[in-house]
């Protein structure tokens, strides 16, 4: 039972790095097929970035879960 504020928190983090990525913005650019080629190519570089910082994140929101279950497990030991 004490796992399970941290595996939910995990999960959470995990569905909302999904949904950002999956979700994120495509470079800004629409309409023209030479305004739509350029704004994949920003959008690449951009979309990279954006998945490291979820990256970033997510790795935050699993080591505070993790010490969160640390904290937990010794509270209760």
């Amino acid at each position: 039972m004490t796992r399970r504020p941290a595996a939910a928190l995990a999960a959470l983090a995990l569905a909302a790095a999904a949904l950002l990525t999956g979700c994120g913005p495509s470079g800004g650019q629409s309409g023209t097929s030479a305004g739509s080629s350029a704004g994949k190519q920003d959008g690449g570089a951009a979309d990279s970035a954006q998945v490291q910082d979820m990256q970033q994140k997510l790795d935050a929101a699993e080591s505070a879960a993790a010490q969160a279950d640390t904290d937990t497990a010794a509270d209760n030991g």
